[in-house]
């Protein structure tokens, strides 16, 4: 059910490398496998996967992860990157959310939990692309959200979002003024669980502070969730 849809893992371990390819051909995808970042990188830049799973240590490059997150970023904003490590610092996985994944796992993660996230993301993306016309264009005051192009805007300026970036600020701005729940993003935003929410926050923050200072429409509601500021 899953014919079309290519994944790319990179890892530098083969034995695991080869687990999970084994595993996601079984789903259906298409794999492209890679063992470290040159060879990676040079092919995603002939072709780019639907998704890509990437662990930080590659080869001799123990941040080569973080480094070709970066460099698939400046491909693609939107394509969904997961972080696949044995590196479960809160340092690293906030630096992973900084360069833009949309989700952070740990190797403990068992073999359907991965899939249940991969295809989390996926949902995310069909879920845009079969948006009813109507609600193509979001304009919320100087807010201007198109999910036909996944493109933001903020007083005529672009924002660059990532998917799950994007997916967020949508579900929060096509109701300003009512309280999300960290429940209800989680269920509308498709996300699996509630962990990366408030660095997800901050991030898209971040992002429409760089284009407008005083930007403050997210608001946090303690003890809630966050609402996007009605006019």
């Amino acid at each position: 059910m899953h014919m079309g849809r290519r994944i790319a893992i990179v890892e530098d371990e083969a034995a695991i490398r080869a687990n999970y390819a084994e595993a996601l051909a079984r789903q259906g995808y298409e794999v492209a496998a890679y063992a470290d970042r040159p060879q990676a990188l040079a092919a995603f830049r002939e072709r780019l996967p639907d998704l890509a799973v990437v662990d930080i240590g590659l080869g001799d490059e123990p941040e080569g992860g973080f480094t070709l997150c970066s460099e698939l970023r400046a491909l693609s904003k939107r394509l969904p990157i997961i972080f696949l490590t044995a590196r479960d610092s809160d340092f690293d996985v906030v630096s992973g959310l900084r360069l833009g994944a949309d989700d952070y796992l740990t190797k403990d993660i068992s073999m359907p939990h991965l899939l249940a996230r991969i295809a989390a993301l996926f949902r995310r993306i069909d879920a845009l692309a079969d948006a009813q016309p109507q609600e193509d264009v979001i304009e919320r005051g100087p807010l201007r959200l198109d999910a036909m192009r996944l493109s933001a805007q903020w007083r005529g300026q672009p924002v660059d979002l990532t998917l799950t970036e994007f997916w967020m600020v949508h579900t929060l701005a096509k109701t300003p003024g009512h309280v999300k729940s960290r429940d209800q993003l989680m269920h509308d935003a498709r996300l699996v669980d509630d962990g990366t929410i408030t660095s997800h926050v901050k991030r898209i923050r971040r992002k429409f502070a760089a284009v407008d200072a005083g930007f403050d429409a997210i608001e946090s509601v303690y003890g809630m969730g966050y609402r996007w500021k009605a006019a």
